[in-house]
């Protein structure tokens, strides 16, 4: 039985200008610079010159006139002052720092040189191949990863050449081509198809000696010893001293255990870190400033203005003119809402990042981890009285500039934990002294995780053996096996 019924909801939806402004925050300064150069592409009404568009009085008669499809615009609706300033230069322009487009090269760079498989592939001209092999090595240069390997085995790579190249040879050809061309390419090393074979392929090009033979027998008959560093097991093994186990040793860590990463990435952009804040201690006081690429010089264009003015001086208003100032309207309108939603940007990224400041005032003023306090994202959202989502999209995507370096703003934040005081002490403060721990070990005999409970303890931080584990995961420490050292 069909029944209709009413039904009630509530509903929060965002306006576009909302979603456009959450995007705009959540963009860091180089990204910021893109999306205003696509939106003064897309609309012709913003301008980023220096000189604004005059302003004109709209009091003066206008008349009525119905469109094509009966729709009434009034000049009225154009209110040009609310889309210009009186002032060449924005309110909210002179909050911040002002700059010269010739202070700074705003295009990222990009790295020069050759790619990693172009130096590959010039070096085959240097061996004498047949069409066959050199099918075959091309194929096996472009089989071969950033790092320099080739990870797939050499029947999957034979199936390939069957199928992609047309090319139907056999695991020996395949193998023979890898081990008498590619890896005879430099860098030395380039083809292995794991460390064992890169490492080994670099001792064997050097000069002989006692240390690299012993070194290369290490690596052929105990590699697993090597890389687990159980030392004591390869002296007794080789029956050699500490000594001449830390020589050889010696001779493996000079190897390169990436010979591709030197190439690697060289037609890539250049990765570059652009401040969206700067803190300076200015007189044993602190001082934020807003990059000034945050805060760019947008109005009206003058273009606009004139036909606007044109409209309302013409006697005779034609369907194209009533058509042009419905376009111009409409282009106005979202001009007037990306300016605004510019404004609150940089008034949001202020606020949060003093707030954040202000917290941390201890922090910068010092540069001791050790004084930075807990701080979550409810902290900063509650003082400031926005959004958690907002403070967050400011916190991931944002890097200040401290007197201490360029940090992600987020790394500012932590959870907190209780010492043996009672006190709540930021994690990070934990990690910091973990940190400090390992660094002084003894690398003969480094602390386990069990030793560096017990020695946090004594420092005042009573915490589990599983956390200070999970600590330094986090911090890219191994275990203290892997980090003894002869």
């Amino acid at each position: 039985m069909i029944k209709q019924n009413l039904h009630l909801k509530l509903l929060h939806k965002l306006s576009p200008q909302q979603i456009q402004l959450m995007k705009l925050i959540q963009l860091p300064t180089q990204a910021f610079e893109q999306r205003l150069k696509q939106e003064i592409e897309e609309n012709p009404a913003l301008d980023f010159e220096k000189e604004a568009a005059d302003e004109y009085n709209t009091d003066s008669n206008e008349e009525d006139f119905d469109s094509s499809e009966n729709e009434s615009i009034e000049m009225e609706d154009i209110n040009i002052d609310e889309y210009l300033s009186d002032d060449e230069i924005p309110q909210y322009k002179l909050q911040t720092n002002n700059y010269s487009s010739d202070d700074d090269d705003n295009q990222i760079p990009y790295a020069g040189g050759v790619t990693f498989h172009q130096v590959l592939k010039s070096q085959l001209d240097t061996f004498t191949l047949n069409e066959t092999e050199l099918t075959i090595a091309e194929f096996l240069v472009g089989s071969i990863d950033e790092s320099g390997y080739i990870r797939r085995e050499i029947l999957d790579l034979v199936d390939d050449l069957a199928f992609t190249q047309n090319t139907y040879t056999s695991e020996e050809e395949v193998l023979s081509v890898l081990k008498e061309v590619i890896q005879k390419m430099d860098p030395i090393g380039v083809g292995a198809r794991d460390l064992k074979e890169c490492l080994l392929l670099q001792l064997q090009h050097k000069k002989e000696k006692y240390s690299r033979t012993l070194a290369i027998e290490i690596l052929k008959n105990s590699f697993d010893h090597f890389v687990k560093k159980h030392f004591e097991k390869l002296m007794h093994k080789l029956g050699i001293d500490e000594n001449t186990l830390k020589e050889a040793i010696h001779e493996i860590e000079k190897l390169n255990p990436k010979p591709g990463g030197a190439f690697a990435g060289t037609n890539k952009i250049a990765e570059q870190i652009v401040p969206d804040f700067t803190i300076r201690i200015v007189e044993g006081a602190l001082e934020l400033s807003l990059n000034a690429r945050n805060a760019p010089e947008l109005h009206i264009s003058r273009a606009y203005n004139n036909m606007l003015k044109g409209y309302q001086e013409s006697k005779e208003k034609s369907k194209s003119q009533k058509d042009a100032v419905l376009f111009i309207k409409q282009k106005l309108d979202a001009a007037k809402w990306f300016i605004d939603a510019i404004r609150q940007r940089q008034q949001t990224l202020l606020v949060t990042m003093n707030c954040i400041m202000e917290y941390q005032r201890a922090f910068f003023l010092s540069g001791d981890d050790r004084k930075l306090k807990p701080m979550i994202l409810k902290d900063i959202a509650e003082q400031i009285d926005m959004d958690i989502s907002t403070v967050s999209r400011v916190a991931n995507s944002k890097y200040v500039s401290t007197p201490y370096g360029t940090v992600l703003i987020k790394e500012f934040f932590s959870e907190s934990m209780k010492n043996d005081q009672g006190e709540d002490v930021s994690t990070k403060e934990i990690k910091t002294i973990l940190k400090n721990l390992i660094a002084q070990e003894d690398k003969k005999k480094p602390l386990t995780d069990d030793k560096l409970t017990v020695k946090l303890k004594e420092e005042g931080y009573p915490i589990a053996r599983r956390t200070v584990a999970k600590y330094r995961e986090q911090l890219d420490l191994p275990v203290a096996r892997l980090r003894k050292e002869i």
